[in-house]
C-alpha cells in the first residue's frame, strides 16, 4: 500500500473517531467534532461560544449564529457530574461539539420538574463552537482577572459591532440580489417596492393607520429562511412560532409618526388598500442599539412587508408601538 492512501486512511479512521458519540457521566452523550489540543476549560474561566440549542425532536430553540452573537460567561462550579459546567470542562478554545444533556439527571439533581416544554424529550441537545476560554494568570488576585476580563470582552464587543455596522451595507445589497428585487430608493436610504399603492390619499403625523405588517431579518437562517422578528398575522406568528398569548392580532392602528423612522416612511408611500414591501437601514430602525428581545442585533437592516386597510385623519390616539419596541 502506497504511503499517501496509508496517510488517507488514517486520517479517515482518526475524523471518524473524533465524530462519534460517546457516553459520559450523568446520562451525557457527547460527539467531539473537532479539536486544537488546547488547554481545556476549568472552574472560573470565562468563555465566549457560539452554539445551538435544540430539543430531541430537532427544533432550534437557540442560535447565536442567527443573531451573530456569541454568549460569553464565567464556568461556574458544576452541580453534577455531566452538567453543563461539567461538559465544558472536556473542551478548549477551539473545540467544537454535540452533546446531549439529560433532563431527567437535571430534574432529578436541580429538584425541580422538567419543564413543560420539554415533557416528551429525554434530551436537550448543544452543538457548540468555544471561540475563546479566558483564563485567570497564576496567582493573580480575583478582582484584577475580573477587570481585565472585562476590559478584554469590552473590546471584543466593540469589535464585533463596528464589522456589524461595516457589514450593514453589504447585507442589503445581498438581499436585494437573492430575491431579485428592484427596489426604488428615497434620499433617506429607505429602498421599497410598492405591489399596490391604493388609493390617492397619503396618512401625515397625527393620523392613524390600520395596518397589517410582517417583519423579517435579512439574514436567512439555518434553514435557508428569512426569520420573522413580529407580525400582526396570527397564524404566521404561530407558524414562526412567535405567536404570544393574549396579543391582539389582526389590522392594527399605529398613529403616524409613533414607530420607527423607516415604518413611518413607509406607511407615506401608500393610500389606503396600498402594499408595500421596505429595507429599512438600521439608522432608520433599531440603530446601533438593535431590539435584542426580538432578535435584531445592533445595525442590522430589517425588511416590512406593510398593507393599509383603514386612514383616520386628524390628532391620533396613544400610539401603538411595535411589539420589537417594548
Amino acid at each position: 500500500m502506497k504511503k499517501g492512501i496509508i496517510v488517507l486512511l488514517a486520517a479517515t479512521l482518526g475524523l471518524a473517531a473524533c465524530n462519534r458519540e460517546k457516553k459520559g457521566a450523568g446520562g451525557l452523550l457527547y460527539t467531539i467534532h473537532h479539536s486544537d489540543g488546547k488547554e481545556k476549560i476549568k472552574e472560573g474561566d470565562i468563555v465566549k461560544l457560539n452554539f445551538i440549542q435544540k430539543n430531541q425532536k430537532d427544533s432550534v430553540l437557540a442560535n447565536t449564529y442567527d443573531n451573530e452573537m456569541p454568549q460569553v460567561f464565567p464556568v461556574a462550579k458544576k452541580m453534577y457530574a455531566g452538567d453543563m459546567n461539567d461538559v465544558l470542562t472536556m473542551f478548549g478554545e477551539g473545540d467544537s461539539a454535540t452533546f446531549k444533556i439529560d433532563l431527567d439527571t437535571m430534574a432529578f439533581y436541580s429538584k425541580q420538574p422538567k419543564p413543560e416544554q420539554f415533557k416528551n424529550d429525554k434530551y436537550l441537545v448543544f452543538t457548540v463552537k468555544v471561540e475563546k476560554v479566558f483564563k485567570k494568570d497564576a496567582k493573580e488576585a480575583d478582582s484584577t482577572f475580573r477587570k481585565r476580563a472585562g476590559e478584554f470582552f469590552q473590546k471584543d464587543y466593540q469589535e464585533s459591532i463596528a464589522k456589524k455596522k461595516g457589514a450593514e451595507e453589504g447585507k442589503i445589497k445581498a438581499y436585494v440580489a437573492d430575491n431579485n428585487l428592484k427596489t426604488t430608493t428615497t434620499p433617506s436610504g429607505l429602498q421599497y417596492i410598492i405591489s399596490a399603492p391604493g388609493n390617492a390619499e397619503r396618512v401625515v403625523e397625527g393620523d392613524t393607520a390600520t395596518v397589517n405588517y410582517t417583519g423579517s431579518l435579512t439574514k436567512k437562517d439555518a434553514k435557508g429562511k428569512y426569520p420573522i422578528f413580529d407580525t400582526s398575522d396570527e397564524k404566521l406568528a404561530k407558524a414562526e412560532n412567535k405567536f404570544q398569548p393574549g396579543r391582539p392580532y389582526g389590522p392594527t392602528k399605529m398613529a403616524v409618526g409613533g414607530t420607527i423612522p423607516g415604518f413611518t416612511e413607509a406607511l407615506k408611500l401608500i393610500g389606503k388598500g396600498g402594499k408595500i414591501k421596505v429595507i429599512i437601514p438600521s439608522k432608520l430602525g433599531y440603530g446601533e442599539q438593535g431590539a435584542m428581545q426580538a432578535g435584531i442585533m445592533p445595525y442590522s437592516p430589517i425588511v416590512f412587508d406593510l398593507e393599509i386597510t383603514d386612514i383616520k385623519k386628524g390628532t391620533a390616539p396613544q400610539p401603538a408601538v411595535l411589539p420589537a419596541t417594548k
